[in-house]
């Protein structure tokens, strides 16, 4: 090789080493980049010149230099797929434990700053105080005013929960709005990086882009993902396809017409309909089919199924305001459906609250009404013409009364036949004892004080025969129905609490450790920095080397 030429191997170290140094310069200006991947510099030998050939150990051959041959990003595929995968579930927890976290607050301070356990507390204590003098107009005027107050916290409570349950269905419309967004975006990339790629470059940046996507998109539901020859990645997220072969498959969301709750479905999967003027809809009983959640399936990490903070909003928002008869398996129709509780109701964290909040609240009003009605009853036995607790139409008093009465009524198996209307928000106080409390009076015909009813009213609130729902035994009182509710939801919220602090040290370890191999150290980066300046120098030096040799050549020897 001559000294002309020899120049050349100089110069692509020069050029090899100036890549390298940008590379370098790249990597450390992007350091606090989301999304970041730390991008190597590869380096490979030019051919060779064979100048003569004799024993295969002793061929004579020249270098040509060295070659920048791809700048390439450091990824581990193995850590991306458990980072993914455990991120989706710690974020399917985060929103179990927020969602029960708010449904604490609500059910401490709901109302005014004011526990609603005063408000049982403040019955309990009116009743007693009652049953003490029944025939105080005082007595009776504090009795029916403490149920008046009861109720309007018993519905600022219930109120509370329904309106939690609105918002989270928002969010549930929000993430799908995103998600189609991110895979609209998916696929933009898909064909950048493509373009890119078709050449001699190497889309790193497009790509970082991408995998911060899945990222994101992990956290929202499981999600399947493999890169073809050409560059694109194909995406299947809950099973189905999401991005594939050039083409997005939407995710759409299905309105009920009579709560206003959103369900994910495919749209490519969905069975249209065309009403009278041609313009297409989705009947719910074909919903089914294209449905993105399957939310009866049992919630597992054996089964990956506690994957996605969407399906976490699903499940913890349920589909509708849940009420006290569905305990029984009454369903929203009014229909009894056998396990209707556990696969409906039990599997949603608000709609198990309302309904056994609601419960308690049906229990105590229709308890009270019940037994001024056998007091009514109970005296007019013994004189017909009694008036006794009945108001001016001959009617026995009821405290409570519906604000609409549609004259429903449940049938369980067994016969026993439930008057339906007497839940939370349908409740208000006979305006005649609000407005008049001493015509309850307690007093019989022959003007002695009714204690009967007080007692009866007593042993209501201490009679130990009610259950949070059907998958509870142990019977509690209405005095500690209310406190085993919240320490229901405080027990849940420990354990969604703890499950979710152990994901989140999960996610940390491999967050951790993905970030040893795409992360940028800077201190790794100003090494690299003084290594690749040293080779360009070096390069220098062996070029102004060779310039030296050729100008004495030349000059000197005049050759």
């Amino acid at each position: 090789m001559s000294l002309m030429s020899s120049l050349y191997l100089g110069v692509s170290g020069l050029q090899t080493s100036n890549n390298a140094l940008n590379t370098t310069a790249h990597n450390m200006s992007n350091m606090d980049t989301i999304g970041y991947t730390r991008q190597q510099v590869a380096q490979s030998t030019m051919g060779y010149i064979t100048i003569s050939k004799g024993a295969k150990t002793n061929w004579k051959q020249l270098g040509l230099g060295v070659q920048y041959s791809q700048t390439r990003q450091v990824r581990d595929y193995f850590l991306d797929q458990n980072y993914r995968r455990e991120s989706g579930r710690n974020a399917f927890y985060e929103v179990s434990y927020n969602a029960l976290e708010e449904i604490e607050n609500i059910l401490g301070e709901s109302y005014e700053g004011h526990e609603f356990s005063e408000g049982i507390t403040d019955l309990w204590t009116a009743v007693q105080e009652l049953s003490k003098d029944p025939a105080n107009a005082v007595n009776q005027n504090l009795f029916v005013t403490r149920a008046y107050e009861f109720i309007q916290r018993a519905d600022a409570v219930y109120t509370s929960l329904t309106e939690y349950q609105d918002n989270m269905n928002k969010s549930v419309r929000t993430q799908v709005e995103q998600i189609n967004m991110y895979a609209q975006q998916l696929e933009a990339l898909n064909r950048q990086v493509s373009r890119v790629e078709g050449g001699v470059e190497h889309a790193n940046d497009l790509r970082d882009q991408r995998n911060y996507i899945l990222d994101e998109l992990a956290k929202m539901g499981s999600i399947e993902y493999e890169e073809d020859i050409f560059g694109y990645v194909s995406v299947r997220f809950e099973g189905a396809d999401l991005v594939k072969g050039g083409l997005v498959n939407t995710m759409s969301l299905y309105t009920d017409p009579n709560t206003g709750y959103y369900t994910p479905y495919w749209e490519m999967y969905a069975n249209y309909e065309f009403d009278e003027n041609g313009d297409k809809y989705l009947p719910k009983e074909n919903l089914a089919s294209s449905q993105v959640f399957n939310l009866t399936r049992k919630i597992s990490t054996e089964s990956n199924t506690d994957i996605g903070s969407l399906k976490g909003l699903l499940l913890a928002r349920g589909d509708h305001h849940a009420q006290a008869q569905e305990l029984k398996d009454i369903n929203a129709d009014g229909v009894y459906e056998e396990s209707w509780y556990d696969r409906h109701i039990s599997q949603s964290l608000i709609m198990n609250v309302e309904a056994e909040f609601d419960q308690l609240i049906n229990a105590i009003v229709t308890k009270i009404n019940d037994i001024l009605r056998e007091g009514a009853e109970a005296e007019t036995k013994a004189y017909p013409n009694s008036t006794y607790l009945r108001d001016s139409d001959g009617n026995p008093y009821q405290l409570f009364q519906k604000v609409i009465d549609d004259g429903s009524k449940y049938k369980l198996p067994d016969g026993t036949v439930i008057e339906g209307g007497w839940n939370v928000g349908n409740l208000k106080i006979n305006m005649d004892l609000r407005q008049n409390p001493a015509l309850l009076k307690f007093r019989r015909r022959e003007s002695s004080e009714d204690n009967d009813v007080t007692e009866k009213l007593k042993a209501a609130f201490e009679e130990s025969i009610y259950t949070l729902n059907p998958n509870v035994k142990t019977p509690v009182c209405f005095n500690d129905y209310y406190k085993n509710l919240v320490a229901q939801v405080g027990n849940s919220g420990y354990v969604f609490g703890d499950i979710m602090d152990n994901q989140t040290v999960t996610v940390d370890a491999l967050c951790n450790a993905r970030e040893q191999i795409v992360g940028v150290s800077s201190d790794e980066e100003l090494t690299n920095m003084i290594m690749f300046q040293n080779a360009y120098n070096a390069s220098s030096r062996y070029i102004n080397v060779i310039s030296e040799m050729l100008e004495h050549i030349i000059n000197t020897l005049a050759v």
